[in-house]
């Protein structure tokens, strides 16, 4: 019989089952560490290829204690002691609400994404604005994608300030903003006073409209995030593609960081179908806890509803997906996931090349340390720590996952700075390269690149949970 739990109790969480609870055999001052390292000994996919998390590590409970004593901060011990050497995803926060509010679209935000590029050799940075959020501050303001700065509260940009410029405790800064003649960019007199709001929500649904190319409906959607909160929005906006008869998609994701593996599922039927007898990933966990899960459960199929209603579906045999190199996680999973039944032409750039998902993590040992809202007031009060770690990998029903080092595209095309264009236009040069596969000679462009939109970093990467994807359900166990 199945059974489903949020919790693992029968796994050995130590061996010398240390705790932090009332024996009191762990110091007060190594709490945060006593967690981090009991809950990544369990969950972490590459918990065997890390000597620091091997279950025989440690022989005795007293050297335990002095190992996590000789850690102060708990932040450089989980990033420079905990991981393994090739994980360039798993992060940790140390207030767990926030961390668990950015996985829902919430954060603090003046509602501006960006770029930053370096101006030559010198050390100095510019930024360059890809969208705006609607409904934020930043949309009430003279500010527009295409738009270049260089200064922040009259200081000049640098490698060495620009983190805490642009993303310090400062709620409200100004922008001095910039113009790009001749690939120069030289500075305007042109100002920008922008305010970071609380709890600020994005719509990850920021264009869908239905184009018509020479008498095809082509579908556009740009969809930034995968927000499980908006799967009803995303499904209304495929109820709206079919009422227009749309017959072709182009999903961009070029900026999307990921997010919910559910979401993408939904997303991917969406696009493909929704035969509940074909699957779109499975998952492949440390050797732990993968002997603890039901083949139901490390399998997901194609869905026919999101849960409240029944999915929209295009039912195509092809899809363009805009995809650069930031486009991660859950990004490269609807392509990765997709690919073994519809031609999938991926526009663009090499993605980031993550494809680990990360549950969240929080000092909470009677539900082994997996977060839940509904156990809110049995966290340990003394920790308000909260991990995001990447604990599986998902592979397509080709059985393929290897694309660590992205997913290269059919059709190479980078962004232009001297013409970004305007996102969901004909003329916006990547979606008319699309829209040229679908009706050659349609958009009578030049795509010629100029000056490539080479960010060495990126407004989103700043944010509490960066590129994610996260599972949402309930763990199965076999009994």
């Amino acid at each position: 019989m199945k059974k489903y739990f949020f919790l693992f109790l029968g796994l050995s969480l130590f061996v010398l089952s240390c705790s932090n609870d009332d024996d009191g055999n762990v110091p007060v001052s190594t709490v945060t560490q006593d967690f981090m390292w009991r809950a990544m000994n369990q969950w972490y996919f590459w918990q065997a290829d890390v000597a620091d998390l091997a279950d025989d590590r440690f022989s005795t409970e007293a050297e335990y204690n002095s190992y996590l004593q000789s850690y102060t901060d708990p932040e450089s011990f989980f990033l420079e002691t905990l991981l393994f050497e090739e994980d360039r995803f798993s992060f940790e926060n140390e207030n767990y609400e926030e961390l668990v509010s950015s996985l829902s679209g919430i954060s603090q935000s003046n509602g501006v994404e960006f770029g930053l590029g370096l101006i030559g050799d010198t050390g100095n940075v510019f930024g360059f604005v890809q969208y705006i959020w609607p409904d934020s501050d930043a949309s009430t303001k003279n500010i527009s994608r295409g738009e270049f700065f260089t200064r922040v509260d009259g200081v000049q940009l640098t490698t060495g300030n620009y983190r805490e410029l642009l993303f310090g405790d400062n709620s409200t800064y100004t922008l001095g903003m910039a113009t790009i003649t001749d690939n120069t960019i030289s500075d305007s007199a042109k100002e920008v006073t922008l305010t970071k709001v609380q709890n600020q929500v994005e719509d990850p649904i920021l264009v869908a409209k239905t184009l018509d190319v020479n008498g095809t409906k082509v579908a556009y959607l740009m969809y930034n995030r995968f927000l499980s909160s908006f799967n009803e929005d995303l499904n209304d906006a495929f109820a709206t593609f079919k009422a227009e008869g749309a017959t072709e998609l182009v999903l961009d994701v070029r900026y999307n960081p990921g997010g919910s593996v559910n979401t993408s599922r939904l997303l991917a039927s969406m696009i493909y179908g929704t035969n509940t007898s074909d699957v779109y990933i499975k998952q492949r966990w440390n050797n732990k806890i993968q002997a603890q899960l039901s083949d139901d459960f490390l399998t997901d199929y194609f869905a026919n509803s999101t849960g409240s209603s029944p999915i929209n579906t295009l039912n195509l045999s092809r899809v363009f997906v805009i995809a650069t190199e930031s486009s991660a996680s859950a990004s490269e999973l609807v392509m990765n996931g997709l690919a073994p039944y519809i031609d999938v032409i991926h526009i663009g750039e090499t993605t980031s090349g993550k494809n680990e998902f990360s549950i969240t993590l929080v000092d909470d040992p009677g539900n082994s340390f997996v977060y839940n809202s509904d156990r809110e007031g049995n966290i340990n009060p003394q920790n308000s720590w909260g991990l995001q770690p990447l604990v599986g990998r998902n592979e397509n029903a080709d059985g393929f996952s290897d694309y660590t080092s992205g997913l290269v595209p059919d059709i190479a095309i980078s962004e232009d700075l001297t013409n970004l264009g305007t996102l969901g236009e004909v003329s916006e040069p990547l979606l008319a390269r699309a829209l040229e596969e679908i009706a050659p000679g349609v958009t009578k462009i030049d795509f010629t690149v100029e000056m490539p939109a080479d960010a060495f970093t990126t407004s989103r990467i700043h944010t509490p949970v960066r590129d994610h994807m996260y599972l949402e359900k309930p763990l199965q166990l076999n009994k």
